[in-house]
């Protein structure tokens, strides 16, 4: 997994980049305050965070609420969040809206090596298993793939969208690669497709 790290202790930011390097996976970044952990995130894009709660300047809650910006801005990054407290308000805000893919660790578990990664495992697994169905397709092919579900024919997609025909029909089969939907005479992909996308955002 790729990693970036949230922690003001030099000691213990380079303990854990120490610690997960050994265990194969790669801590693209670790920083020691909020804002540079968030442009560091929103550069390397990981699969995963490691967040102390509490942060510089005031040592309350700006790793907290780095963290929630995480979540709303790339829901597809895991975030394990850690404490030197049980700290029930900061759980109940992480885990309030999506809980899938957000861990809560005190910090003197970290310690155990076992556990820390194990709770790193189980937040990436399970975001992994959570993420929305259409979250692979790029911005283009939801377009077309929301027309698709519009009724529009590839001609109809081409001239909304100003592209070609050939343009299209190479979305529309990077949709069907991605959602898994391989050639069959009994089955419609473009119908297939749509009904995903119609379940997807109804969900």
């Amino acid at each position: 997994m790729r990693v970036v790290i949230a922690e003001d202790s030099v000691l213990l930011r380079e303990g854990l980049t120490r610690l997960l390097g050994e265990a194969g996976h790669e801590v693209v970044a670790a920083a020691g305050e909020a804002e540079e952990f968030l442009r560091e995130v929103g550069e390397h894009q990981p699969d995963v965070v490691v967040v102390d709660v509490r942060m510089p300047p005031t040592f309350t809650d700006e790793g907290l609420r780095a963290a929630l910006v995480v979540r709303s801005t790339w829901p597809g990054v895991g975030v394990l969040v850690l404490s030197q407290y049980v700290e029930e308000r900061y759980a109940t805000e992480l885990l309030s809206d999506r809980p899938q893919g957000v861990g809560y660790l005190l910090k003197d578990r970290v310690a155990d090596l076992t556990e820390f990664l194990g709770a790193l495992e189980v937040v990436a697994q399970l975001l992994a298993r959570s993420r929305h169905p259409l979250a692979a397709l790029t911005p283009r092919e939801l377009d077309v793939l929301a027309l698709m579900a519009e009724g529009r024919s590839n001609a109809a997609i081409a001239a909304e969208l100003v592209v070609s025909d050939g343009a299209v029909e190479k979305h529309i089969n990077n949709i069907f690669a991605k959602l898994g939907l391989a050639p069959a005479d009994r089955d419609h992909r473009r119908v297939l497709a749509v009904l995903r996308y119609l379940g997807a955002d109804g969900a």
